[in-house]
Parts: structure tokens; sequence; C-alpha cells
């Protein structure tokens, strides 16, 4: 059992699982935007995720000497470093268009981890900012580089299925910041720390219920891509409703961050 919780705490802490989560919404938009499997946007995707999740976990522990150098950590650092080199290996696989697009999302990253200027916060500190932030980022990952490499005309449907992503990832977030209410510094005014826990519930779950409803817009509706959509809602709606700040680490950065698996299987079996 000590064996088998060391490698889970390996597989969430290197952030291979968000990793995954990443891959299986670039897939899930391959699904619903009938788009051919892209095998260097999905793994640039994945494998990137590694590299930027890791340098903003890492990068300001390592700054202040907060990090012991276990042989966890040394195995998380070989892992980065690997998909830093398989990462660059896909990026120059990709369209010089959808390379730009990749820029622009790192550095976002970098931003987000180190300051703009001396002096001044980067922008994780930056109050009310970093669901913002993440939430963008995915959609630039999950949707954006797939339909720019797929060489897919920018479409109403397709700012739509971004606005969409844009509220999933937002709705996930939200669980995170009520999870991380009693570690988040005050300064950040986190939405929890603005609205309160009820009524931050009480926003994720019209927030569910709109992104639901959105399925509606979608051209050519399908009922049974409606019904996986419905089945995926409920499931964030169990997630919110049983979200408080006494929960483990495994509630969001395993259980939580497992929706995008359990959509994407759907959509395989049933889409």
């Amino acid at each position: 059992m000590r064996i088998f919780k060391t490698i889970l705490d390996f597989y969430i802490e290197s952030s291979l699982h968000v990793a995954l989560a990443v891959y299986a919404l670039i897939r899930i938009t391959f699904f619903k935007l009938n788009i051919p499997y892209d095998e260097p946007v999905a793994y640039f995707g994945f494998y990137g995720t590694i590299v930027g999740y890791n340098f903003i976990k890492y990068d300001e522990l390592a700054r202040v000497k907060k990090i012991v150098l276990t042989l966890k950590f040394k195995y998380i650092i070989a892992l980065s470093v690997f998909s830093f080199f398989a990462s660059i290996f896909y990026f120059f696989q990709l369209f010089f268009l959808t390379q730009l697009i990749g820029v622009l999302v790192l550095l976002i990253t970098v931003l987000y981890t180190l300051p703009l200027f001396p002096k001044m916060d980067n922008m994780r500190n930056w109050s009310g900012i970093k669901i913002y932030l993440v939430a963008i980022a995915w959609v630039g990952v999950t949707v954006v580089l797939p339909v720019v490499n797929g060489e897919i005309d920018f479409t109403f449907q397709i700012a739509f299925k971004c606005f969409q992503r844009f509220l999933f990832v937002f709705i996930l977030m939200l669980l995170f910041e009520i999870i991380d209410l009693q570690f988040d510094a005050v300064p950040l005014k986190t939405i929890p720390q603005r609205m309160g826990v009820q009524k931050t519930k009480i926003s994720s779950y019209l927030l569910i219920v709109f992104f639901l409803l959105l399925e509606f817009l979608i051209p050519n509706f399908n009922s049974i891509q409606f019904v996986i959509s419905f089945l995926v809602s409920l499931l964030l709606l169990f997630f919110t409703f049983y979200a408080n700040s006494n929960r483990d680490k495994y509630y969001t950065s395993l259980w939580v961050e497992s929706v995008p698996f359990f959509w994407l299987v759907l959509l395989l079996f049933f889409g």
C-alpha cells in the first residue's frame, strides 16, 4: 500500500496527471470538431504541460531553496528534462502559426511564475487574475492549437468551443480555489475569498447549467453528445457540492482532474 501511495504521489506531483488531462481535452477537441488525430499537437500539449506545470510548481521553491533533492524530486527533474526535449521535438513539427500560439502560451506561463519587472509581483500574485490566466492558457493549448494546426477556419463554432472550454476549465479552477481556501494568501482575492464558499458554489452550479445548455446552440445538435455532456455536468455538480477546504489533495489533484478522462472515454465509446 505504501508503494502504491508513493507511485501515486509521484504521478500527481510530477504533473503527469494534469498533462494527461490536457491530452484528453485535446483529443476531445479533435473529436468534437472532426479534426483528424494530430500527434505533434497532442504530444506537444502533453509534454509541454509537464514542463510548464513543474516550472510553475517548483521554480519559486527552488529559488528560495525550500526543496530538498530527494530521490522523488530527482525523478521529477529527470522527467521534466525529458519532457522539455520531447516538447521541443514536437514543437518543430507544428505549423509556424501554431508555434507562435505555443510561444504565447509559454509566455503566459513564464509571466505567471516570474515577475515582469524587478520589484513587481508575478501574475500569480495579481489579485483575482490567476483563475482567468489558467483558463485562457488551457483554451489556447486544448482548442486553439488543434484548430490552427489542423488549418481549420476560425468560425463561430470554433469561437463557441473556445468559450465552452473556458467555462469548463473555469469551473474546475473554482473547485481548486475552494479546496485551497485555507492556504491561499488573502491578497490573492480568489473568488471564494471574495464571495464565500457557498456563493462560489452557487455560481459554479449556474455555470455548469450554462455549460450544458450551450450544447443546444451547437450546429448539428447531437443527442448522444448532449447526454455525454449531461453526465460530465453531473460529475462537476457532484464534485462542487462536496468540495470544502478540508478535503485532501487527492480530491482535486486526482479525482477532479480526472473529469476530462471520463469525458473522453464516454465520447470514444458512445459519441
